[in-house]
């Protein structure tokens, strides 16, 4: 069936500009390989390309120019598909495309002519501009900000941008009066420019912008002014490269976010407290200044304290806590310098002023000053405001009975094994001479009250409470009292997860009556202590580096498993070898070192002959090396080992803290590489006929020094092939392997004419020859070997590496010369002239001579000669000759019996 059809494919009918595409037309038809067929393109009915039935493709115009650079490729993909590629699409692409295919004879000369011819219908695509399908998403850290904290913000291209596209971004600032300034621009090869008004400032480090990943970009101001209120905008353009290497613009977007500041003078009050306006002699009192609003730590403020004796109308500066954390004593009053204290919390700028032992001396009234500073970006100050706080008098009474204990509440959070640290401080106190009996508490969520640990009395004796009998803490407890007598510790050593609770006391304060007995004067709870007692912080890091490890069958392999980090020096480690295998799911356990160094082997290790082979050794602390000797094909795979720390808690048991694993190690065990190479120099060899001729096979290079080689050798003579009168003769060759010798040097059974006639000899490792003996004229023909390079596996099991065939010996065997022999044997007639016919004749003359003498005797005699003696009667002659024409006929009369 001679008819064929023509279907023309492409994925899709509209492109983007720099999309590939791809048509396909198929034919579809019986015996394709066997007919000749070519193919034309055509772009709008115009002929682009073409290809014949050689598959070379000729290409027209601008299409030539475009493929020559890579960017279009006409081909034919099998024997029924032929392809048309566009790499990089074009505006001027869009149109009709077809393609047609034609059926061509080829006559005997060796000329094609054209024959039927079909084309599918016309292909229309569409190739758009580009366009940008970006979207924005901007973030900021927060809309509302104080002045002086920094602005962070995030612009985020959500989708859209190929990897062929860049971005540059740039970040804009439109104040409350409409006005546009930019800040900073990132352009697309990523270099930063600020914008006009912040430029100083961006050398002085408060603008900061950064790439985080493709498409995600941050925008951080430092020390923001109010100036920096308004409406910020990120704008983030895409660009993308021409064919002519330019860059383009597809387009931009933008998105914005507004930010309110709020001066940090807005609000800015002071306030003076006194929790103790009248205090009694030798007690303490303290003067609080309150900062509003609550500003952050960061904000620098200064304050000074004032003070007015009663009965004086001046002020006096008493002491300033200076906008850089500084103290500054002032000059007049210099017996405060050495009965007050000043201290500025934590947490805010207010600032505490404690006298102790008042006198009338402190009577008077206090007062506190508060500056409002800004650091500025170029690291000068600007003083933005002071205010000035309300009066405190303080009346100096005479002694009144109160106790006061820090009401502080701490969080403390330690690591097992270390001790508690709890205190317990006595603010204030009637007298010097009062005395203290502090009980330590210890509440538990699990506890309605709170549990007795400890309990000092007034005369300094010790008592346990039942929570310390019960956990056992009486061997774990030290009390101190220190020398200022107002701070009491007690201190929990080796520290438990279970010691983990809320700590607390309870304060007495005792006084010497004037009948100089004690009494309780006042108590005294103080703020709780939460203490979180944990298991050391996971710092076990195994190395993540992934790594490719490629070696040869039967070679040596070594994997490490690196701990870089633990948690504890004195922790102990297990580690765990696993592997993921080509064609199991799963991961399999290759071997386990447990933490007390004991070795135990997986179910892959145990089952093969893995485990004769694996070695695991610890050559350092933290290194952890597994060995596979003989390596197999069968050992590749993706290796990794998981560590497990154990640490030791108080109560000396190992428990288990943290485990990591590492990164992969992918493992490819290859068979060697074939480097067989067979002498292929051809040579032509001249013998006499019954001569012996020499075939050599010789190997230049092997594989392995370990391999083994077959060889066989082959004859190739030249056939005949018949055909119809009007076509020419062709010669064939005819293959007939002579002899093959296997790896393991068994040979194969000669073929019969060769039989007998055969020598192999292994002349060295690489060097073999067959000679063949007795040469005759049928031996003539082309001689070749092939070898084939056997190799052992670990296993001991030979493959075929690799096969490759000699270079042709062409023999030619003479003729010894002329002989009468030959010359008989050579011409039939002389043959049977010389051989055959005499016998014959011979035979009927001797007949008829003895037919003659018989009759003869006949008419003499009766029956029978005088002498008894009977006739012989001669049969036919019986005729022997080797059709070898190697020996004579042989001519041999049997005796014959009488009738």
């Amino acid at each position: 069936d001679k008819e064929f059809s023509v279907r023309l494919e492409t994925e899709k009918r509209t492109y983007i500009v720099g999309e590939p595409v791809e048509f396909r037309c198929i034919l579809e038809a019986q015996n394709v390989p066997d007919r000749y067929f070519s193919i034309s393109w055509a772009f709008n009915s115009s002929l682009i390309a073409s290809l014949g039935p050689n598959a070379v493709p000729v290409l027209n115009n601008e299409f030539a120019q475009r493929e020559a650079l890579g960017q279009l490729k006409v081909a034919k993909e099998s024997d029924n598909v032929f392809v048309l590629k566009i790499y990089r699409l074009r505006l001027e692409d869009s149109g009709k495309y077809n393609c047609r295919v034609t059926e061509r004879e080829k006559t005997v000369t060796g000329d094609f002519i054209d024959k039927e011819s079909k084309r599918p219908k016309n292909i229309p695509i569409t190739v758009l501009p580009l366009k940008t399908s970006i979207s924005l998403e901007i973030i900021n850290n927060a809309s509302n900000v104080l002045e002086g904290e920094s602005l962070r913000f995030g612009c985020n291209v959500r989708s859209g941008f190929g990897p062929q596209s860049r971005l540059s971004i740039a970040w804009q600032l439109v104040d409350k009066l409409n006005r546009r300034s930019e800040i900073v621009r990132l352009d697309r090869e990523g270099t930063l420019q600020p914008g006009p008004s912040y430029a100083e400032r961006s050398s002085y480090g408060g603008i900061q912008v950064e790439q985080v990943r493709p498409g995600s970009f941050t925008l951080e101001i430092f020390n923001s002014v109010k100036a920096d209120e308004g409406h910020y905008e990120c704008r983030v353009a895409e660009w993308t490269r021409t064919l002519d290497g330019e860059w383009q613009m597809v387009g931009e977007r933008h998105a914005g976010t507004p930010v309110s500041i709020t001066a940090l003078e807005a609000g800015f009050a002071v306030t003076a407290i006194s929790r103790t306006p009248g205090v009694t002699y030798n007690e303490s009192f303290d003067l609080q200044c309150i900062i509003k609003p609550h500003y952050p730590s960061w904000v620098p403020v200064s304050v000074t304290w004032r003070f007015q004796p009663a009965g004086s109308t001046e002020f006096h500066d008493l002491v300033t806590f200076t906008r850089d954390g500084g103290v500054q004593w002032g000059d007049r009053y210099a017996g405060f310098r050495t009965r007050t204290a000043i201290e500025k919390a934590e947490s805010s700028n207010n600032v505490r002023l404690s006298i102790s032992r008042a006198s009338d001396t402190e009577a008077g009234k206090y007062q506190c000053v508060a500056e409002l500073w800004r650091k500025n970006y170029n690291s000068s100050w600007t003083r933005l405001a002071d205010r000035i706080s309300n009066l405190l008098e303080i009346r100096v009474l005479r002694p009144v009975t109160k106790l006061q204990v820090s009401k502080s509440k701490r969080s403390i959070t330690l690591v097992e094994n270390r001790p508690i640290p709890l205190n317990c401080s006595v603010k204030s106190q009637t007298s010097p001479d009062s005395h203290f009996a502090v009980l330590w508490y210890v509440h538990k969520p699990s506890d309605a009250d709170g549990k007795l640990i400890l309990k000092t009395t007034h005369s300094s004796a010790f008592e346990y409470g039942t929570y310390a009998e019960e956990e056992g803490l009486r061997g774990r407890l030290q009390f101190e009292r220190l020398a200022s007598g107002g701070l009491f510790s007690l201190t929990v050593q080796r520290a438990e997860v279970r010691d983990s609770g809320s700590y607390y006391c309870h304060v007495e304060e005792w006084l010497l009556s004037p009948n100089h007995a004690w009494y309780k004067l006042a108590e005294e709870v103080s703020g709780r202590t939460e203490v979180t007692v944990k298991q050391p912080d996971n710092r076990l890091q195994v190395n993540q580096t992934h790594k490719n490890i490629t070696v040869l069958e039967n070679q040596w392999v070594t994997m490490e498993c690196l701990v870089s980090s633990r948690t504890s020096p004195s922790s102990q480690l297990s580690v765990e070898w696993y592997v993921w295998r080509p064609g199991h799911p799963e991961k399999e356990a290759v071997a386990r070192l447990s933490r007390q160094s004991t070795l135990r082997y997986g179910d892959l290790a145990a089952l093969g002959d893995l485990r004769s082979r694996l070695h695991l050794e610890s050559p350092s602390s933290g290194l952890y090396l597994l060995s596979i000797q003989n390596a197999t094909v069968r050992d590749s795979g993706a290796y990794n080992c998981r560590v497990e720390e154990w640490l030791l808690d108080p109560s000396d048991r190992w428990y288990k803290r943290a485990e990591d694993l590492s990164g992969l190690i992918t493992l490819t065990v290859k068979q060697p590489d074939p480097t067989l190479q067979v002498d292929t120099a051809t040579a032509n060899l001249t013998v006499q006929e019954k001569e012996s001729f020499p075939l050599d096979c010789s190997i230049l290079s092997r594989s392995s020094p370990e391999s083994h080689f077959a060889v066989t050798w082959y004859n190739l003579r030249a056939k005949e092939a018949g055909g119809h009168a009007e076509e020419d003769e062709e010669e064939e060759e005819e293959r007939e392997a002579v002899l093959s010798v296997g790896p393991d040097a068994v040979f194969s059974a000669e073929a019969g004419r060769w039989e007998g006639r055969l020598r192999f000899q292994r002349l060295s490792a690489v060097l073999f020859r067959l000679t063949v003996l007795q040469a005759g004229g049928a031996d003539t023909g082309n001689y070749s070997c092939r070898v084939e390079e056997w190799l052992a596996d670990p296993n001991g099991v030979w493959y075929r590496l690799a096969e490759e065939e000699s270079g042709t010996v062409a023999v030619h065997v003479q003729d010894a010369g002329s002989t009468l022999q030959s010359v008989i044997c050579s011409n039939d007639a002389l043959f049977y002239f010389v051989f055959f016919y005499p016998f014959p004749i011979c035979g009927i003359l001797i007949i008829t001579i003895l037919l003659v003498r018989f009759k003869s005797r006949n008419s003499s005699k009766n029956s029978e000669g005088k002498n008894g003696v009977p006739l012989l009667w001669i049969k036919e002659p019986h005729l022997n000759y080797s059709p070898t024409c190697l020996e004579p006929p042989v001519l041999s009369i049997h005796p014959g019996t009488i009738d």
